[in-house]
């Protein structure tokens, strides 16, 4: 059911999951937080998003808000994953340190 879903993203994101490559960044005091995850290419850049509705990567705008082909991209489905699995590595900064990495995005 979940690859008729997902298809190629759920191979590609449980890879991600399994390799410890999503983080989950907690803003102090608030509890505010936003995943950073490890993407597959060789250089390996990491991506901010929010599960259930934004990635940084190009493939969330080229196919999903583009094209609407996907669901969600491959950085989305493994913070998902990770998050229900409790895979993630946490990290606590203050609340103006989160806010700063946001206004990056």
């Amino acid at each position: 059911m979940l690859h008729f879903l997902y298809g190629k993203n759920l191979e590609r994101a449980t890879r991600i999951v399994d390799q410890r490559g999503v983080k989950r960044i907690f803003g102090e005091p608030s509890g505010r937080s936003i995943f950073q995850v490890v993407g597959e290419s060789r250089r390996k850049e990491e991506y901010f998003c929010f599960a259930e509705q934004y990635c940084a990567c190009y493939s969330f705008f080229y196919d999903i808000v583009n094209r609407g082909e996907q669901l969600c991209c491959k950085h989305q489905l493994a913070a998902r994953l990770a998050a229900a699995l409790g895979a993630c590595i946490e990290d606590k900064v203050s609340d103006e340190q989160l806010a700063l990495l946001l206004s990056k995005l």
